[in-house]
């Protein structure tokens, strides 16, 4: 192979995004973790909550940052239809469960309503094929509180209760990822989405 082509090539895989979040059809990596509910901790099961139904799992890059409180309360005001829908929706961040306690029980974020599970080590994240930024020194979430983690990118996976990837969802404002993690999740169910108002 001459050297241009060669070149051409090289270029094209470096080009190429190292990461690609898992897709609709692949199969869902189990996983355990420490979480948090209205700030009490407990031992999230992905294969446990597959028995009760589909189960959403939602990456995020922080708690207490302005995407992400945006996303939590989405989630926790429509949790009522996640559950109609025999859904289950877990959080999942690279935060430490000290923040995950303090944001699960905060009434304008999860509002005792959405769990969220500590992924600090980006294991889990990694499994699903996400992108992890590094750790930005001396950023601060929206309580004026250092960050001090990496960030994985914001993708929801809707898990089907066989193991199963239905939907992957990447690429959208917060509010608008939410809809869509709940649109797939009636699909499954065959439930009827009412009109948005």
């Amino acid at each position: 192979m001459n050297r241009p082509i060669l070149s051409v090539l090289l270029a094209v895989v470096v080009a190429l995004p190292a990461f690609a979040a898992l897709k609709q059809g692949d199969p869902a990596p189990n996983f355990s973790a420490q979480a948090s509910l209205a700030g009490k901790t407990f031992v999230f099961s992905l294969a446990d909550a597959r028995r009760q139904g589909p189960v959403v799992v939602y990456f995020y890059p922080s708690a207490f940052t302005k995407g992400c409180n945006i996303q939590a309360h989405e989630f926790a005001v429509q949790m009522d239809k996640f559950q109609a829908a025999g859904a289950t929706v877990i959080g999942v961040s690279l935060d430490n469960i000290d923040r995950l306690n303090a944001f699960s029980a905060d009434p304008n974020y999860c509002a005792g309503k959405v769990p969220v599970a500590s992924d600090a080590d980006g294991k889990i994240a990694g499994s699903y094929h996400l992108k992890i930024d590094p750790e930005e020194p001396g950023f601060k979430d929206t309580r004026g509180v250092e960050v001090g983690h990496g960030f994985a990118e914001r993708t929801t996976f809707v898990v089907s209760p066989d193991g199963i990837i239905a939907a992957t969802i990447g690429g959208l404002a917060p509010a608008t990822n939410v809809d869509h993690a709940l649109a797939a999740v009636q699909r499954l169910a065959g439930t009827k989405q009412p009109a948005k108002k």
